[in-house]
């Protein structure tokens, strides 16, 4: 387990987001806060980053311009990143974080990048998993 583990649940604990799972050795949890447009975020601590995670879409059977548009998304956002993972086939908003130098505010930012990241793309993220 990362000797951070605690702490990053702490500040979790302090944003209100509710623990959905949680896997002590491999230092990881799941959050959610509905209210906010987060849905089994992944939090994972692997020492020396902090792996944020949360799935947003299917990868469509016809993606069409959609990695392009991911490209595009990306440039305008804070903190993060939206990308492919290929093992599962899915659209995950992705961002790490340095576990050494992590404070609370911190963490807080890259998941209000991520609530802006799908209140801002939400229409047209929603239009690619109809495809």
């Amino acid at each position: 387990m990362s000797e951070y583990f605690d702490t990053v649940k702490s500040y979790l604990h302090d944003l209100d987001l509710a623990i959905d799972e949680e896997d002590i050795p491999e230092a990881l949890v799941v959050v959610s806060d509905e209210d906010r447009g987060i849905n089994h975020l992944i939090v994972d601590c692997e020492d020396p980053i902090l792996i944020i995670e949360q799935a947003i879409l299917p990868k469509p059977s016809a993606p069409g311009d959609l990695y392009k548009r991911l490209l595009e998304m990306n440039r305008t956002l804070v903190h993060g990143a939206f990308a492919l993972d290929d093992e599962t086939g899915t659209v995950v908003f992705r961002d790490t974080l340095r576990l050494e130098t992590l404070d609370r505010a911190e963490l807080e930012g890259s998941i209000t990048a991520l609530e802006l990241a799908l209140a801002e793309n939400a229409a047209e993220l929603l239009a690619y998993s109809q495809k």
